[in-house]
Parts: C-alpha cells; structure tokens; sequence
C-alpha cells in the first residue's frame, strides 16, 4: 500500500466525533448543561475539528494558543497554525460559567446540541490586534475583518465533544467526505503524491489548467470545496458541486480527479488562509497544495501571489504539505490555448483573463462571455442558476 503524508502533528487522524452510546450518554448529559449558540464559522470550526481535519486541535484556543497564533503563527506549544480557531459568548454568559464546568453548543439556526466544551479559559481578546496580524488589515469592508468584529466579547477556550457532521453528509451525499475516507480513497486508487485544488467558485477554464497541470506531476488532485457560507453574491455550493461534477466528467480522464467538499466558512483572510487550507489538506492526505493567483483573497486587500510567498516565509518543516506555485494562467487567442505568464509571449491584448468574479458579474448581467472563459457544460449550470435568480 502506497504510504500517505502523516496528518498536522500526530501520527493519526484525531477526530473529536463521538458515535454510538458514548453519542447517547454525552446527548442526555448536554440537555442539563448551559447553552451557547455558535455563530456558522464556529459551527464549521467545530465540524472540522469533530472530523479530524483540524487534527490536532482537542478544542477552541485558550488565550495563549490564541495570542502565539497571531504574533508567531504557532500554538503555545510551539506547533505551527496559523489562524485562530475560537469561540465567543457575551459578557454576561461568560460571567455565569466558571472553569472546568461543561457548556453545551448550540446549531446557529436551531436549538439543537451540537456539542459540548469543557471550559478551561475565559478572555477578552484585543480584535484590532487579531485583525492586524490575520487579515493585514482593520477595515470593516473586508468580510473577516467585520466577522471577526461582530463576535461576541469574551472568547472561551476548552476541550470539544462533536455530536454531528450537520446537514453536509446528507446535502452533499456524492461528494462530501472526512479526511479519513479521502485518506482510504487515496489509498484504493494507490495514490501518494496528491495535490489539493481549494475553491470556492464553480471551475473555470484557468481552474481546470491549474488541475491538469498537477495531474502531470502528481497521482492525483483533490478538487476541495468550501461547503459553508460564503460572501453575499458567491455561487452556493450545490450550484458549484454540480457544475464542478460536469466539468470533472467531461474533461477529465477517469481516475485522476477526486471531488469533495470541507464544512467550513470562507475567512478571506488570505495569505493566513493559504497556510490554513494548507495544513488541514494534510490531513486530509494530500501533500501538495495548488496556489494560484489571489488564493483565499477578496477584493485588493492583498497582492495576487502574497499567499505564495508566505510559504516562504515560514519554517520549513512547519508543513509536510507543500505549495505548487502557479503563475497567472488565461486563454490565449495567439497561442490557441490555455497558458500562463511563464509560457505565453504575447501582449495582453491576446489573453482572456479569468476570473471568478468576472464570470459571476458577467452572468449576473447577462454579458458576454469569451467563448474560452468556462466550459459550455459548466455555463448551462451557472445559466439556469442565474436564471432562477432573475425568475425569484
């Protein structure tokens, strides 16, 4: 059997889910216990951990772990990580629990129980100071950085016990899966070198050059989706699943792409976010993440290959996974194909530049769009969804 990557510090996958009757007992004792409802990127932070993918996190940060994340990009511990995984409650909730005490964890549009913390700190936490370190920025525009601002007051750290997956192994039965299932599919197929492709948008043309280009180099890719929520104006994520699947079955040779999805929320936060989406793609058994232009960014709050040179600028055994660094890629109508800075030489007013956003605000106003921008299969999809929209 072909060996995999080891997963973020351990030697196994840690997952925080309890199953069968250890399921029932902690259920029955969570109905006694204080409520805090989660916000959805808690929500999703709390499946990830539940699955293993934030392995080896046991729970939300303390303040230690919470301050060395921002400044140094590690746990108190001295393991890499860098974004703070957190949670947060209002002042006066806080002040009801005392350390050590449990507290159940509450679906953010429903009453159920989706977990329990066993309480071990309780902070205020400086959110100019996070906002600096993780996003590079204050500005209240920036989804993250307003995310971040409109959490509650205290943070509070401790110990999680998962009772769910949520809705995503229901919604999304053909695609979503646990880093231990992509890690025993990897294993079937006998691949070892793997590369991870992260979107967040519906596969253009540039996407699916970036794909094949580690097919070449590589067993396999991963193509990895965002199933939680993202920005107002994104494509939802059965929309981009569908249209993922349609480009996957028509231009990709069988048995070298692998689609899934992941349960979190979209941070924006960049080059930070680049090394998050890194790390948890080892434990999900990949050893090679693509980084394209813009990776995790939004808007102009961060150069197009920032979160390229920031795997430089971390220790280098702070990950087994390792970027593949690709230069802008396009159409070229000179060329007669798809190519990048690196291998096309000419002017700019050959190239086709794609981007998620301009396909969704081309679809969105029902402009043209280059015949090479998006396979015809994938804009059927995107269509009728835009449609929908306009019909609503």
């Amino acid at each position: 059997m072909n060996k995999l990557v080891e997963p973020h510090g351990s030697y196994s996958i840690l997952p925080r889910l309890l199953q069968g009757e250890a399921l029932i007992h902690a259920k029955e004792a969570a109905s006694n216990l204080p409520r805090l409802k989660l916000s959805s990127r808690e929500f999703g932070d709390l499946l990830m951990m539940g699955i293993g993918g934030f392995t080896p996190l046991d729970g939300f940060m303390n303040h230690d772990d919470w301050k060395q994340v921002c400044s140094d990009f590690q746990l108190a511990n001295g393991l890499f990580w860098p974004i703070p995984i957190t949670l947060s409650a209002e002042q006066s909730f806080a002040d009801t629990i005392k350390l050590g005490q449990k507290v159940a964890l509450i679906h953010p549009q429903s009453e159920e129980i989706v977990g329990t913390i066993l309480v071990n700190d309780k902070y205020v936490i400086d959110k100019t100071f996070e906002s600096q370190n993780i996003y590079q920025t204050v500005d209240e525009q920036h989804p993250g950085v307003k995310m971040l601002f409109q959490q509650k007051d205290v943070n509070i750290g401790g110990e999680v016990r998962v009772f769910t997956e949520g809705c995503y192994p229901e919604n999304f039965a053909s695609t979503y899966l646990t880093p231990k299932q992509t890690r025993e599919k990897f294993s079937e197929l006998g691949w070892s070198r793997i590369a991870a492709f992260q979107t967040r948008n519906p596969m253009h043309r540039s996407h699916e050059y970036l794909v094949k280009i580690a097919v070449e180099i590589c067993d396999g890719v991963l193509v990895h989706s965002l199933l939680g929520n993202l920005k107002e104006g994104d494509i939802p994520a059965d929309v981009r699943t569908e249209a993922i699947k349609a480009l996957i079955d028509n231009y990709f040779v069988a048995g070298t792409v692998l689609q899934s999805g992941y349960p979190l929320d979209m941070r924006y936060a960049g080059p930070r976010e680049a090394l998050l989406h890194a790390l948890f793609r080892q434990n999900y058994g990949c050893t090679d993440l693509i980084i394209g232009r813009d990776h995790a960014g939004v808007g102009d709050y961060y150069g197009p290959f920032d979160a390229q040179k920031i795997f430089d600028e971390i220790p280098k055994d702070a990950l087994k996974i390792k970027p593949l660094k690709i230069d802008w890629t396009f159409w070229c109508d000179a060329c007669g194909s798809m190519a990048s800075m690196k291998t096309c030489p000419h002017d700019a007013h050959h190239r086709a530049l794609l981007s998620g956003t301009k396909l969704r605000n081309a679809l969105a106003n029902d402009t043209p769009i280059h015949e090479n921008f998006s396979r015809k299969e994938v804009l059927s999809i995107l269509r009728s969804y835009y449609q929908s929209l306009k019909s609503q």
